[in-house]
């Protein structure tokens, strides 16, 4: 029984890409396959960009997310009311204990063929491949590159594919 890919409709949405840098130079490859091909427009200014193209996702990745897009500044807090009858504050901290939250898995290593298209606002996944390469020399890296493109042309496409 076949079953079938579904895309994340947002894919659709994105119209140029910031790729980071990545093992063995395959952003390079990258870049040269998705510009070749054009599915998308490869932006050297990661402002410009609709999505980001890595090898890896963690800690790591979430660090170099917040460099490229830092959040903006809070707003500054009212001042708080004078109210003259109330006692001044004894000028203890507030604290809210929020517990043991949940930890992140990181590697610490580069991706291993794995390939991630992340969506720059929300830093949502919005698609992914495993493509690894047969080895890092220039040709398998070119070919490797050109495999993932085809298989995000296709993804990107109407067609339904089976997935495996």
């Amino acid at each position: 029984m076949l079953t079938f890919a579904a895309v994340n409709p947002q894919l659709k949405q994105v119209n140029t890409v910031y790729i980071l840098a990545m093992t063995g130079g395959m952003d390079q490859f990258l870049a040269n396959q998705i510009t070749a091909s054009g599915v998308f427009q490869v932006v050297t200014d990661p402002k410009k960009a609709d999505a980001i193209i890595t090898d890896r996702l963690g800690e790591s990745f979430e660090t170099k997310l917040s460099e490229l897009y830092p959040p903006p500044a809070p707003p500054a807090p009212p001042p708080p009311p004078v109210d003259e009858d109330k006692p001044k504050a004894d000028g203890k901290k507030n604290t809210l204990d929020l517990g043991a939250g949940a930890q992140r898995v990181n590697s610490g290593a580069r991706g291993k063929g794995n390939l991630f298209i992340v969506d720059r606002k929300s830093r949502n996944v919005l698609w992914s491949v495993f493509e690894p390469p047969k080895d890092t020399t220039p040709g398998e890296l070119s070919k490797t590159a050109e495999k993932v493109v085809k298989r995000l042309k296709l993804d990107l496409s109407d067609k339904k594919q089976p997935s495996e």
